[in-house]
């Protein structure tokens, strides 16, 4: 089908068509409303279609109209149905003939099938046969020439084509930027050199600004500016998946030579076909799983099985009499594909050279990184490969005492000597924030001043931590460099691995910020300006560092001679985008890698990764990058936005607000650490929310929200499982004593939004109902829980200390894991003390050390490690704390603590 031809109007959104469109999670309001009113407009027309002459229902035909007014900017930013497709049916109805409207818009809402985040499966469009996509090409044309180019581009498709797609043409920068953030077709960009830079319809202002910010420089000044490299840069920071194609008129030579990093290919004028060629087959370069196809072919081979695994091919699941429903339960699929062999094609996980690294290969050019490799149990193996590839026995190593527990762990077997960083307390919620910079470098300048600075080789943080809260990770890297220019970074970014496939969220990710950070230090102004700081931070006579407090003021940069970007980072690919249970993936960008951790690397990864790899884990990596690749920008750009759709339900219904707060920056982040005044819940604009992840040191995911309960009398570990969970099988990961933390996720839908703020209201009408029929004394009583989870939580408690003999000196905090968790394999080196009995001596004045790991959940990490000193804040917490599971405490036996 030949696109329409017909130019739009406008191609930007009007004040009013703006102003009636969702500002929170933007552009996913956008989409969400798009889908309605087509929606609407089907279902409205059959109504007008159906009504008895002379009564065409003006209030129907009436909104029908606004809403065609709404959509006919906005369809100039997609091939289809396009604005012309909008005056037809305007047409149709201003003449009266509903049942020609009625087909217009009934094609239209069936060709862009159901509602975006509609239920799987819900009112789904039968399976296309192939693929499609839109191709967006940016040139200034009159109407005549941009149907000749559409339609000389549309005839180059055949039918043998592995993809199709269809060709919408805007004419400016502007235009370009707003198409490829609006309209998640997009998979291709065809720059020509006539295209403006300025849009000739009128741009909502918040969103021009952000489109300004993300071209690099204000839009007025994009004349002075190479115009055709300065569009590029902006696409790419959309929208770094795209292919970028350069059409030129003359002398492509010498323009391909200058703008290869920036376009796939640079093309004459004449030469469609092969632009219509490569448009394919970057596609299909992005479409490829290596592995994952690898494993289905695999699967459909007859083989003869005589090797171990008698799964394999499903014949001891099949041929059973007792287990066939385990076949039946799970697919044939599932048993055809397991297997043990590394041959025909499948590759080893511990020396991939065929698919598998094939597969890894994409996963890095998708996540950014420069190396990516695959694990198949979970970010804790993860964890645990990175640090032992990195720390070696006595390195001391910075880490955050509230970081996953498999840091500790790992940290202990790679014998470092591990500093605990403090994050800040957040006491009234029961959580904790993140690591403030001016604690990391305080802690940094701390063992300058003690002469042991070159002994920190690592810091170990948490991006983003459960409870959502995010660092400038740029910052954070740049500013302790300074101080350390050949510092190791690994970022566990377990919960945001998605955080890549977003405009606002990729720039705080751990591969996105070295990156960046690499770019910086290149730049022509970096030596400069470190020369400049480094005189003002240093005394002139003798070249020592001036004061520490000195350099806590100031926001510090690192020196470009000596500075090594060495980034690591970790990520649960099965939590945050799809993948099988335990599917998870370390990104690399690390210059010196071959040169001083390639080996290491390796025998790490040897050392922890199981020789009898799961393949259908590493094929759901494999697929899992391809949807990302081609469409992740829309699957979390919607999860956002549903976000803000349960925040904004919240805040506005009076039920709901009576006994639930969605807390926001204002209550996570210190006002220190954040603008004033704070950005919402996930009730913000995107220019408000890249504003934030621009300046702020931490910000919020925006798509999680952690829900205030404490106004139910209801703490949250009952909260999640009587009043969620039984009742109406909702489930959520994480709590603490007042609140429930929810998380969407690529995979939510609006039904289960819907579903999520219908049970809420049911909820909250029944705890009105509950307290209506209460007596006094029972009104009393609940009055007495409110008050105990909103206004008297026990203080969480800051590490205390190692023990002197785990320490290295007085001067410095770190202590030896590793000694103080092997001292307890000795006979008589432990004892058991009941918590009475350990506050007894504890207030006497005995130093009690913890001879294990103890971790409650929530909130999910060590209070106590091996070595560190038990104090009477600890115990306190420990007894107040009114969770089910706690690690390392025996309730019958007690504390197990040093002898």
């Amino acid at each position: 089908m030949t696109a329409s031809v017909e130019p739009a109007q406008s191609c930007g959104l009007s004040a009013e068509a703006a102003a009636e469109l969702p500002g929170p999670g933007f552009p996913g309001g956008i989409w969400r409303q798009r889908a309605d009113d087509w929606e609407f407009l089907a279902q409205a027309a059959r109504q007008l279609a159906g009504s008895a002459p002379g009564h065409p229902g003006s209030a129907v035909l009436a909104e029908c109209l606004r809403r065609l007014d709404r959509l006919e900017p906005l369809e100039a930013y997609w091939a289809f149905p396009g604005p012309g497709q909008v005056g037809r049916i305007r047409r149709c109805l201003r003449d009266g003939d509903f049942r020609a409207a009625l087909g217009l818009a009934e094609a239209t809402a069936r060709r862009l099938g159901p509602v975006p985040g509609g239920n799987p499966g819900e009112e789904a469009p039968e399976a296309p046969e192939r693929h499609s996509f839109e191709v967006l090409v940016i040139d200034d044309v009159s109407p005549a020439e941009r149907a000749l180019l559409q339609e000389s581009m549309h005839r180059l498709r055949h039918a043998s084509d592995q993809f199709t797609y269809t060709v919408n043409v805007v004419p400016s920068v502007e235009d370009a930027l707003m198409a490829v953030l609006l309209n998640p077709e997009i998979q291709a960009c065809v720059v020509r050199p006539g295209f403006a830079n300025r849009s000739r319809a009128r741009l909502d202002p918040g969103l021009a600004g952000y489109l300004g910010t993300v071209a690099g420089a204000d839009l007025e000044q994009l004349a002075a500016l190479p115009r055709t490299l300065r569009l590029a840069e902006g696409i790419a920071a959309l929208r770094p998946e795209l292919d970028l194609y350069l059409v030129a008129a003359v002398a492509i030579e010498e323009v391909a030579g200058s703008l290869a990093s920036r376009f796939r290919r640079v093309f004459r004028w004449q030469a469609l076909q092969e632009l219509h060629l490569s448009i394919l087959a970057g596609v299909a370069e992005r479409y490829e799983t290596p592995f994952f196809d690898a494993v289905r072919r695999h699967s459909q081979r007859p083989a003869g099985v005589f090797h171990a695994m008698p799964v394999s091919r499903g014949t001891s699941v099949t041929t059973s009499k007792w287990i066939g429903d385990l076949g039946g339960f799970y697919g044939l699929n599932l048993f055809l594909a397991e297997t043990s062999t590394t041959a025909g094609g499948l590759d080893s996980l511990l020396d991939p050279h065929g698919s598998l690294r094939a597969a890894q290969v994409k996963a890095a050019r998708a996540f950014g990184a420069q190396r990516t490799w695959f694990v198949t149990n979970g970010t804790s193996t993860a964890n645990k490969i990175a640090i032992q590839s990195i720390v070696a026995p006595g390195d001391v190593v910075l880490v955050d005492r509230n970081c996953h527990k498999s840091h500790h762990y790992a940290l202990m077997l790679a014998g470092a000597r591990v500093a605990y960083l403090e994050a800040y307390p957040l006491d009234e919620y029961s959580v904790y924030g993140a690591v403030p910079l001016e604690n990391l470098k305080r802690m940094l300048l701390d063992y300058r001043r003690a002469g042991r600075l070159e002994e920190v080789k690592l810091v170990a943080l948490t991006n983003c931590t459960f409870d959502g809260i995010v660092y400038d990770v740029h910052r954070v890297m740049a500013e302790c460099l300074a101080i350390k220019p050949d510092l190791v970074f690994l970022w566990d970014e377990a919960w945001f691995a998605f955080g890549a496939f977003h405009p606002v969220l990729r720039r705080r990710t751990a591969m996105a910020a070295a990156r960046r950070l690499e770019q910086d230090l290149a730049g022509p102004e970096a030596a400069a300006r470190y020369a400049e700081q480094a005189a003002a931070l240093h005394d002139a006579a003798t070249g020592e560092p001036l004061e520490d407090e000195l350099w806590l003021r100031t926001r510090l940069v690192p020196d470009p001679a000596r500075t090594r970007v060495r980034v690591y980072a970790t990520q649960s690919t099965h939590k945050t985008l799809t993948a099988l249970r335990q599917g998870s993936m370390i990104h690399v960008y690390d210059r010196d890698f071959n040169r001083l951790n390639a080996e290491s690397f390796r025998e790490a990864y040897m050392t922890h990764t199981s020789t009898s790899p799961n393949y259908q884990i590493l094929a759901s990596l494999d697929a899992g990058r391809r949807q990302v690749e081609l469409e992740g920008f829309e699957l979390v750009q919607r999860q956002v936005d549903l976000a803000g759709s349960i925040a904004a339900a919240v805040e506005r219904q009076p039920l709901l607000r009576k006994y639930f707060r969605i807390l926001g920056p204002g209550d996570l982040i210190p006002p220190a650490c954040r603008q004033d005044p704070p950005h919402g819940a996930g009730a913000v604009g995107l220019a408000e929310l890249d504003r934030a992840w621009r300046a702020d040191e931490f910000v919020l995911d925006p798509s999680r929200l952690t829900l205030h309960i404490g106004l139910t009398g209801v703490d949250g570990d009952s909260f999640r499982t009587s009043c969620l969970m039984d009742r109406f099988g909702i489930q959520v990961n994480k709590t603490s004593r007042n609140t429930v933390l929810l998380m969407t996720n690529i995979g939510t839908t609006r039904s289960a939004v819907a579903y999520l703020i219908e049970v809420l209201v049911q909820l909250a009408a029944a705890f009105d109902e509950e307290q209506a029929g209460m007596s006094p004394a029972e009104l009393q009583a609940r009055a007495a829980r409110v008050a105990s989870l909103t206004t008297a939580p026990p203080p969480l408690p800051d590490f205390s200390r190692f023990a002197d003999r785990f320490r290295s000196g007085p001067d410095t905090p770190d202590g030896d894991l590793r000694t103080a968790h092997f001292l307890t394999y000795r006979e008589g080196s432990c004892r058991y003390l009941l918590p009475e009995a350990a506050a007894r001596l504890v207030d006497g004045g005995e130093e009690l050390v913890s001879a294990a790991f103890v971790t409650p959940y929530p909130p999910g990490f060590p209070v106590l490690v091996p070595g560190q000193v038990i104090t009477r804040e600890i115990l306190e917490y420990m007894a107040a704390l009114d969770v089910r599971e706690v690690h390392g405490f025996h309730p019958e036996f007690g504390y197990r603590v040093l002898a």
